[in-house]
């Protein structure tokens, strides 16, 4: 699913129009984005959370060429799906 049936599917369930879902779903995927860039985790219980981890800086080889490279440390965003979503998967 894309965001723009994402969007369809919201206005539906809500009967909303789809302007007013389209203005909702992206207040939702903004204030998310915004928490975690801060380093705050979200959590939707039931659905999952998002937070923010680290990784140190690291060497690592060119698989091209063998040569040793250093990795730079770096963020990234981690998904952790909540029991509701597991069971509702694992159904």
């Amino acid at each position: 699913m894309k965001k723009p049936e994402l969007i369809a599917a919201v206005a539906d369930q809500a009967e909303l129009s789809k302007a007013q879902a389209a203005k909702a779903v992206n207040a939702i995927v903004e204030t998310i984005t915004q928490a975690v860039s801060k380093g705050e985790d979200v959590s939707l219980i039931g659905f999952g959370s998002f937070q923010l981890r680290k990784r140190a800086a690291r060497n690592g080889h060119n698989p091209q060429t063998g040569k040793s490279i250093k990795i730079p440390a770096s963020k990234s965003v981690a998904f952790k799906a909540g029991k509701s979503l597991r069971e509702a998967v694992n159904n």
